[in-house]
């Protein structure tokens, strides 16, 4: 199969390779979110869950019986990770990173003294449980990618990025791929697993200005990267040569990010952006889209961030209880 798309006039892209999608996408939950984004799986809960950015809203979503619901309302949260004990942790603007639990928000780093005009935006928990967390651009600074390891210690990786934004890690958990949409391009870094470090940065793949700006990603069980296109109105997926070889395309521009869910994983949910202004983006901009794919996705990993200082501290008080109750 081969086919080219183009949003307007000027360069396409040359799409080899037959579809991975048995269905198209459709949508299953619209709360017009002006930023849609970090769609993710909760393995224990069996429901998805997804932000929209500068609203400040949670939402979750349950496959089983098609139920969804609005489940946070606060500041803007520009991502997060599920907690190896089940807990949201979340980045917000100002640098905040807090734990969510029950409705109940707590704060571990209250703010980022370098990130005060600025906002995390996609973020991603590694093997050995720490999260790389991006933020974007301000009209102070340039972007920048950190690394929050386990016992709460938030350090730079990178410095100068454009727009910090979707990541991945390879199955043999020795790369990771990391998007700067600004400069229209994927990297993959090397990355090592006891340390966090990640060195030699090549480019994995570029997206051309009119196919729109790659956005959040995720990996397949076969090793292809599925990127959205912020603009491109599509999701594609590139094999590990960093070819594109498979378009999906949405009824809406925006198309922010995309993960596998579901029991075996081959539910693929799509976020959008735009539902403020959908005159302008569509009927269906900022829904939550899914379609389902042939081949499955693989399991994102939990953040441990103080989970061991919050085990302790939830056995030292059911300690104490025991304690007094005798």
């Amino acid at each position: 199969m081969l086919n080219n798309f183009s949003r307007d006039e000027g360069e396409s892209i040359q799409v080899e390779g037959g579809s991975h999608v048995t269905t198209p996408p459709e949508a299953v939950a619209d709360y017009a979110c002006e930023t849609g984004e970090n769609p993710l799986w909760h393995p224990s809960e069996k429901r998805l869950y997804w932000t929209d950015i500068p609203t400040g809203r949670l939402f979750r979503y349950d496959p089983v019986t098609e139920s969804h619901e609005q489940c946070y309302s606060g500041r803007p949260v520009g991502g997060f990770t599920i907690q190896s004990d089940g807990s949201l942790l979340l980045f917000m603007d100002r640098g905040t990173i807090a734990l969510w639990r029950e409705g109940q928000v707590t704060e571990l780093i209250p703010e980022v003294a370098v990130e005060l005009n600025s906002r995390f935006n996609d973020v991603i928990a590694d093997p050995a449980g720490r999260v790389f967390c991006g933020t974007m651009s301000s009209s102070d600074s340039k972007g920048r990618l950190y690394c929050l390891d386990v016992d709460g210690s938030l350090s730079p990786l990178l410095e100068g990025v454009g727009c910090s934004n979707g990541m991945a890690f390879s199955a043999d958990q020795r790369s990771f791929y990391y998007t700067d949409s600004f400069a229209h391009e994927i990297y993959l870094f090397d990355y090592a697993i006891e340390s966090g470090v990640i060195s030699n940065r090549r480019v994995f793949g570029t997206i051309p200005e009119s196919a729109g700006l790659p956005d959040g990603c995720t990996l397949d069980a076969q090793g292809s990267l599925w990127s959205a296109l912020w603009g491109g109105a599509a999701v594609v997926r590139l094999d590990t040569a960093g070819r594109i070889v498979e378009h999906i395309p949405l009824p809406v521009p925006k198309v922010s990010s995309v993960t596998f869910a579901g029991d075996d994983y081959r539910d693929m949910y799509i976020t959008t952006a735009g539902g403020h202004e959908k005159r302008e983006n569509g009927s269906l901009a900022g829904a939550l889209f899914r379609c389902r794919s042939h081949s499955p996705g693989v399991p994102e990993y939990f953040s441990r961030i103080l989970v061991n200082r919050a085990e302790q501290s939830r056995d030292a008080q059911s300690t104490r209880l025991k304690i007094e109750r005798r």
